[in-house]
């Protein structure tokens, strides 16, 4: 697919998403905290979307978005006292390393991600706290909660990002009300694995991509804003 080239052929260009069949190329998308632009962008392939779940495969060597500061240094070497404040901009880059499996129920605020080891040694699921997503013609946006929860295969879990979460409220990327229902959400989402509910329970960890598939190419339109969304 070259850039520029419509990214799924599933839905009408300006119109809410229709499901999309597996194997079309989407943007899953992320918001800056501090406004409505974007600043990730990952082209994915799609391997299932239904009412019930939307699944799709993040390939290794993708051209993606990132943030980054202004000087270029990636945001996780700041310090955390200035990491949110100093200015930022995006750069392409590749996402290396192994491929993640990206999982999202309609309506959840946050989504599930599978990491393998090299060789396809299952390593964890990752519990990322979001803003459920909205789904338009090109693919899905949502906005990056900050918290999150990292769960492994002997149904261990734990907290992740808690220092970021509570500096991204004194910074005033979150209000108080906000920070409220991520910790809500949060809570749910333990509930849902100290059940060992879906999709812990649905053996995704033994899932593989179809080698056929192409790596996804990054759209010159990523950044584009959709004319209509829908959750």
């Amino acid at each position: 697919m070259a850039d520029g080239e419509a990214v799924s052929t599933a839905a009408e260009a300006d119109g809410p998403a229709a499901f999309w069949t597996p194997g079309s190329h989407i943007l899953w998308r992320y918001r800056e905290n501090a406004g409505p632009r974007v600043h990730i962008a990952r082209p994915v392939t799609v391997v299932r979307d239904d009412a019930d779940l939307l699944a799709v495969w993040l390939a290794p060597g993708t051209e993606c978005v990132k943030p980054v500061l202004a000087d270029g240094t990636p945001p996780h070497r700041e310090p955390l006292a200035t990491r949110y404040t100093r200015p930022r901009t995006v750069v392409r880059d590749r996402w290396f390393g192994t491929g993640v499996l990206k999982l999202a129920r309609p309506g959840d605020p946050w989504s599930v991600w599978l990491f393998w080891d090299p060789g396809w040694v299952f390593k964890n699921w990752y519990v990322n706290l979001e803003e459920p997503l909205a789904r338009w013609s090109g693919g899905v946006d949502s906005e990056d909660h900050f918290l999150d929860i990292s769960v492994y295969p002997d149904r261990g879990w734990h907290w992740r990002d808690e220092d970021e979460f509570a500096q991204a409220q004194r910074d005033g990327l979150m209000d108080a009300r906000l920070a409220g229902r991520v910790r809500e959400a949060g809570r749910a989402a333990v509930d849902v694995i100290r059940a060992w509910g879906p999709p812990f329970s649905d053996g995704w960890q033994r899932w593989r991509p179809d080698p056929a598939w192409p790596v996804p190419s990054l759209p010159a339109d990523w950044d584009r804003t959709p004319a209509h969304v829908s959750s």
